[in-house]
């Protein structure tokens, strides 16, 4: 099976700092994978370089089909990445919110507000109110059902347990298991606390000065065959 993430020598350079130092991992269909280190290592650009929101500048890059290096603006539309800002607009709704981003992010079909909140158990009352509004809670409630709705088989998420109380951490594991075990999505989070999203992932690696210090588990896979990629639609909850 071929992985859903191939990076090899992969750099990606911020300013003139080489913030990915020459990364080299896989991650599988159906697999959750903890990305950890210090401050600064790398975590959050690795994870922003597989969404083509960070250029790889030189070694290779393929993700869920798509050449980064050769153009990394066509795996935008087929990833679901959450970074630390909500990505949400405060001044819409949270309905408003759901039609704009299922519409930006070319569905087949718009996602209805109601199965989105309830992924994440988003009360019902909310629908209507701005995001601006809501608590930091319950935007990353929001956020984290947005992307976990969008059908992606990679879901990228940089520390989305951050602003959750216990409830929320609960369910958005669940949704995690489910996603990975039933639906084949691949995973990749990064996240300080280690105790919870170590029980949550099948393997960790560990970045430090932006290349890897724990050796992926798959470091021999081939490259992955380029090509066009068909969406997929999978649902959580």
């Amino acid at each position: 099976m071929a992985p859903v993430v191939w990076l090899r020598s992969a750099v990606s350079v911020l300013g003139r700092f080489p913030a990915l130092a020459g990364v080299t991992l896989d991650a599988s269909p159906g697999e959750i994978v903890l990305v950890q280190g210090p401050n600064g290592a790398g975590k959050s650009t690795l994870l922003r370089a597989c969404a083509g929101l960070v250029p790889v500048v030189r070694g290779e890059a393929i993700v869920l089909g798509i050449d980064l290096v050769a153009d990394r603006l066509p795996v935008r539309r087929e990833v679901a990445y959450v970074g630390h800002a909500s990505g949400l607009y405060d001044e819409m709704t949270v309905a408003d919110n759901v039609t704009f981003w299922s519409r930006a992010a070319g569905l087949s079909r718009d996602i209805s507000a109601a199965s989105v909140m309830a992924s994440m158990a988003i009360a019902a009352r909310l629908a209507d109110v701005p995001v601006g509004k809501l608590s930091a809670g319950q935007k990353r409630r929001v956020s984290l059902a947005l992307a976990m709705s969008r059908g992606s088989m990679l879901w990228l998420l940089d520390e989305p347990h951050a602003g959750l109380d216990a409830d929320g951490r609960d369910l958005f594991d669940a949704a995690v298991r489910h996603a990975a075990r039933e639906l084949g999505v691949c995973v990749m989070l990064a996240s300080h606390e280690l105790e919870r999203a170590e029980s949550l992932a099948d393997r960790t690696i560990t970045l430090v000065g932006g290349t890897v210090h724990a050796a992926p588990a798959a470091e021999n896979a081939p490259a992955p065959q380029v090509g066009a990629v068909e969406p997929q639609v999978t649902h959580v909850g």
